[in-house]
């Protein structure tokens, strides 16, 4: 029931019936306010867990007086980045997640300009190509992926964690929608004033899809940062590894031969960082692009 109804049937004087929907409307916003504050607290609990035990020297947990950070914090991280070179896993995956952004958006943005704006044969089918890539699961595609990597030669190498990754069908869905969204008339002034292809895609599509192309990079970035089996399983040397098989590696540096918690959590932290503050970055342009992929 909104505000206009509970006028006209709940109550005879309009003023009455104008607090009582304001009232309600105050007690809907809260409730929703609190339903959020909760999941929010739910999802940020296990990071503030994880940021109290790497400042401890065990990072074992028995009690709640545990939650309290520790004087270790200094020591565990320049032990993580210096002595135990997690610096190298953290420059390995932000090359490599640089590398498939730019290829990403290079090869994605050429593929939708063509979906879109050229009259080819077919070319509904071929989107539907490439959205039925989607629905094939990443272990489906691991071994044939393997043996072409090997065949090629490319296996421990930097060409192994970035090549396989520069196509993405989910980048293309998304620029396709943003440029269906891009007036008509401007497209038809650009192909008056004899625009051509590339020049087009610079000084016409780009300009106008800034936001869109800052998300997804945003999004990109963070899928190729978190890549953990395909480098476990392609690349053999330790110091060319990304940094989820580095936490892995930093399980065992405990002098007793039990699980370094602290040093995990330690790692688990660094490794947050820079999708974190990407996302802080920029939220907006993000939001956008999430917009855009609902319509």
């Amino acid at each position: 029931m909104n505000l206009l109804t509970l006028l006209e049937t709940t109550a005879t004087d309009p003023r009455e019936a104008f607090a009582a929907g304001t009232e309600r409307l105050d007690l809907e916003r809260v409730g929703l306010h609190l339903l959020t504050s909760s999941l929010v607290f739910v999802l940020v609990v296990p990071v503030l867990v994880a940021a109290v035990v790497s400042t401890k020297d065990s990072g074992i947990v028995m009690t709640v007086g545990d939650l309290v950070p520790g004087p270790y914090a200094q020591r565990n991280y320049e032990r993580a980045l210096v002595d135990l070179g997690f610096w190298r896993f953290m420059v390995n995956s932000f090359v490599m997640a640089t590398v498939v952004v730019v290829g990403k958006l290079a090869i994605s943005l050429l593929a939708a300009m063509v979906i879109v704006y050229y009259r080819i044969r077919y070319k509904n089918l071929i989107f539907l190509f490439v959205l039925f890539t989607l629905l094939l699961p990443v272990p489906v595609r691991f071994v044939p992926l393997y043996r072409l990597v090997v065949g090629l030669g490319w296996n421990n190498s930097f060409l192994a964690i970035t090549i396989p990754y520069l196509a993405s069908a989910t980048t293309v869905f998304i620029l396709r929608q943003h440029f269906l969204s891009i007036p008509a008339s401007i497209v038809e002034s650009a192909k008056l004033d004899g625009v051509g292809p590339l020049r087009f895609l610079a000084f016409v599509l780009v300009p106008m899809s800034r936001a869109v192309l800052v998300g997804v990079s945003v999004i990109m970035f963070v899928y190729a940062w978190n890549q953990y089996l395909w480098p476990l399983v392609i690349i053999d040397t330790q110091g060319q590894q990304v940094t989820q098989v580095g936490l892995n590696l930093l399980r065992g540096q405990a002098s007793s031969g039990e699980v370094a918690w602290s040093m995990v959590m330690t790692g688990s932290m660094l490794t947050l960082l820079p999708p974190l503050l990407l996302l802080v970055l920029f939220r907006n342009p993000l939001i956008e692009t999430f917009a855009i992929q609902q319509k």
